[in-house]
């Protein structure tokens, strides 16, 4: 490694550590969040291939089959998300022998988690399908899609998970190239499979697969060829105890998250299954992926508060930490308000960009707003899930997510559409995202006290 090197990743610490923490987030961020963007397209290239080209039926089965197939992203942010926040805390604090094998336990993680994820996945395939409420067609759709993706899952999980790694380098613009030729590729093949050889639903689950694959191979180059800030063994299959329990405890909240979602995608599906119609699980599965989109600018810098907030950490900067949050939160509130202001002011169109085979009634404009009102303040819920793990302290992260939806998901959706139907699937989770943002930030500033106790 040369001293021009060595020069250019010791001045991105110091410019993390020392410099305007406006012009951190900016220089940190607009990568990241052009990052996401490209990630994010990928989940709306299929729902926009399949809604285009082969119909709302199969459109219904992706949708039913597409939380199911968050769980090997959510294997890949547990390993992520941990492995980053050790990693940025490492880099703050000089630590280069948790550096030094931060990859082996990386390795070891996905290869394991992800071979525990098939074997369930391929197993269990058709009742996991079945227990999103699916049935008939779009069960079996569903369940062939779903299938396909498990076939790609490795790719999933470390492609995900070293992108993550780089990110709490603070190598956003890296990142978000990465990403670029996934989605490119992603696009390209699912032309191909879909429009050109019509290969269906399993065309877009193909695609897809190809796009992790060649997301996974950019990373590795990048490991491989000695780019990264800290001593990266990119084949190395080596563990320690120490680096990987905290691997685990740290990105445990972000696993949770994802599986919390994917519950709460249970309970909505099987709701929208009994009183609602195919149709509306299509409508559903749409204003899902648009409103997971909606929020990468949240995502962008979500990822780049990380080694923000675990660097200045790690150097016992604990006034940075706090205004990091403060910054990064107002920052991504902001972002988002140009398409909230797009989904209330003319939805049609947006909705209009998948629904293609039926009316979009004017309840469903209803719902839409319902559940893009509350957008901008979700930030702060978020940014909560990031500044948690990057203090080393993972617990209360966890416990939101474990929250929201047992406490507040499962028991609403059990409840309120008995009363209400199908609408009342979108003013409870109105009501559920308003109580938790108040929550959170009440955790984030008892969090803010301790920190403010041990400046003084």
């Amino acid at each position: 490694m040369t001293d021009t090197t060595l020069d250019a990743k010791e001045q991105q610490k110091r410019f993390i550590l020392s410099e305007n923490l406006w012009s951190v987030m900016w220089q940190l961020s607009w990568p990241a969040v052009i990052a996401m963007v490209l990630y994010n397209f990928n989940a709306l290239l299929d729902a926009f291939f399949v809604g285009r080209f082969v119909g709302e039926t199969a459109l219904a089965g992706v949708s039913l089959a597409y939380p199911i197939t968050q769980i090997s992203m959510a294997v890949g942010s547990l390993v992520g998300v941990g492995a980053g926040s050790v990693l940025s805390i490492a880099l703050g604090s000089k630590d280069k022998d948790t550096q030094r094998r931060i990859l082996g336990n990386i390795n070891m993680l996905t290869i394991l988690c992800t071979l525990i994820y098939m074997i369930i996945a391929l197993l269990f395939s058709k009742q996991l399908i079945g227990a999103m409420g699916g049935n008939g067609a779009p069960l079996e759709i569903g369940n062939s899609y779903f299938r396909i993706t498990v076939y790609g899952a490795v790719f999933w999980v470390y492609g995900l998970a070293g992108n993550m790694i780089i990110r709490a380098e603070g190598r956003m613009k890296t990142a978000a190239w990465m990403m670029a030729g996934g989605l490119i590729a992603n696009a390209i093949m699912n032309y191909i499979f879909i429009v050109l050889l019509d290969m269906g639903v399993e065309g877009a689950a193909w695609g897809t697969n190809i796009g992790m694959l060649v997301y996974s191979l950019l990373g590795w180059v990048y490991f491989g060829t000695h780019k990264a800030s800290f001593e990266a063994k990119v084949a190395s299959l080596k563990t320690d105890k120490e680096n990987l329990s905290s691997i685990i405890r740290l990105g445990m909240p972000s696993l949770i998250m994802s599986v919390m979602s994917l519950i709460q995608a249970v309970v909505v599906f099987n709701a929208l299954s009994r009183y609602g119609t195919d149709a509306d699980i299509a409508f559903y599965g749409v204003v899902f992926r648009i409103f997971q989109f909606s929020l990468t600018p949240i995502f962008g810098l979500m990822r780049s508060l990380q080694p923000v907030v675990g660097i200045n950490y790690g150097a016992k900067q604990y006034h940075r930490v706090i205004r990091s949050y403060k910054i990064f939160g107002v920052a991504a509130m902001f972002l988002t308000i140009p398409f909230w202001l797009a989904s209330l002011i003319a939805p049609g169109p947006i909705l209009g960009s998948m629904l293609t085979e039926q009316t979009i009634a004017s309840t469903q404009i209803t719902y839409f707003r319902i559940i893009m009102v509350i957008l901008p303040v979700l930030s702060f819920i978020f940014m909560a899930m990031t500044f948690f793990p990057a203090v080393g302290k993972g617990k209360p992260a966890a416990i939101i997510g474990i929250a929201r939806q047992f406490l507040f998901y499962v028991p609403v959706m059990l409840i309120v559409p008995r009363f209400f139907g199908v609408a009342g699937i979108y003013y409870g989770s109105l009501a559920i995202d308003a109580i938790i943002v108040v929550w959170t930030l009440l955790l984030v500033g008892k969090e803010f006290n301790l920190l403010r106790r041990q400046m003084s």
